[in-house]
């Protein structure tokens, strides 16, 4: 098992509710493609460094997991069609 990072930019005009139904969602995902979800950290609502879909602040969160080599191929081909999803990036961690 290969340990990935998933950073996600969520929508600021999210309600606390919804973020968390998010989260779960993607938490969801990284267990159904044969992973276990690690470490959550969240960020908060920042600042974007440019404006992406007319927003100009976002929340992040940073999503450990632990997958198999076909999981974050999986997880990306969910992640970029949901709504609220404004930017993600997975990596590959060092053991």
């Amino acid at each position: 098992m290969n340990k990935y990072e998933l950073t996600v930019i969520l929508s600021a005009k999210l309600d606390d509710e919804a973020r968390a139904a998010v989260v779960e969602q993607l938490k969801g995902y990284i267990t159904r493609y044969n992973g276990t979800v690690g470490e959550i950290d969240e960020w908060g609502k920042k600042r974007l460094a440019y404006e992406i879909q007319h927003q100009i602040e976002g929340f992040y969160y940073i999503i450990n997991f632990e997958g198999d080599q076909n999981t974050p191929n999986e997880l990306e081909s969910h992640v970029r069609i949901m709504e609220p999803v404004l930017r993600y990036l997975v990596i590959r961690k060092e053991d």
